[in-house]
């Protein structure tokens, strides 16, 4: 399993076309075969930021997933969004303490 981190940063006017399409598809996303969980964080410091937090089984389910027709849909939508270029990372999750 790995983590899979997003930073995307949006027009101030489209943050709540931002959340509100990401409300109808979070469910899919998160259902989607392979995804284990998601969350989506703001940015404290600059409400415009926000970063996507996923835990994948494998990159084949992160792979198919962006070439779902879900991923299509959703990045054409939130693409159009943007007010700088999205950032993403896959990372190891290597230590929790709860």
């Amino acid at each position: 399993m790995f983590v899979r981190i997003v930073k995307m940063g949006f027009y101030e006017d489209k943050v709540q076309a931002f959340l509100d399409n990401f409300e109808q598809v979070k469910e899919q996303i998160r259902n989607f075969p392979g995804n284990r969980f998601l969350e989506l964080y703001q940015d404290r410091n600059n409400p415009t930021v926000f970063f996507t937090y996923s835990y994948w089984e494998d990159e084949a389910d992160l792979e198919r997933y962006r070439q779902s027709e879900l991923f299509i849909e959703v990045w054409a939508f939130t693409k159009q969004l943007f007010n700088q270029k999205p950032e993403a990372w896959s990372v190891n999750k290597l230590v929790t303490l709860e």
